[in-house]
């Protein structure tokens, strides 16, 4: 949540920088590249959301929530890289897709050994 309300204020303080009032979401590259980063995270805050749930339920808390931290850091990264160039996000992305998929894959070893077990 509080990444979240982080995005949302960058992007309140964009519009502010660059004279950009809502509901308008094109200007200034650098507010519109903010603009996307935002949206973009919360786009797949609620994938990430359920799969920390799910993986740590089923497979390991610990475990999980060191995913879910690293998660959080490489958004973060994501973010701040996006809102300089667009280039700038392409390592945080790949690693938090990474990060993704190893969730997805930890909530699936959970569910399948919990299910699976006689």
């Amino acid at each position: 949540v509080l990444f979240s309300a982080y995005f949302a204020m960058q992007v309140i303080y964009a519009r502010r920088k660059y004279k950009i009032s809502p509901p308008e979401t094109k200007g200034h590259p650098e507010f519109e590249r903010t603009f996307r980063a935002q949206a973009n995270c919360s786009e797949y805050f609620p994938i990430f959301i359920s799969l920390l749930w799910v993986a740590g339920i089923f497979f390991h808390q610990g475990v999980t929530a060191a995913c879910g931290l690293l998660y959080l850091y490489t958004r973060l990264k994501y973010f701040q890289g996006y809102a300089v160039t667009a280039q700038g996000r392409l390592g945080p992305l790949y690693a938090s897709a990474w990060l993704l998929w190893l969730l997805v894959g930890l909530a699936l070893a959970g569910l399948l050994a919990h299910f699976l077990q006689p």
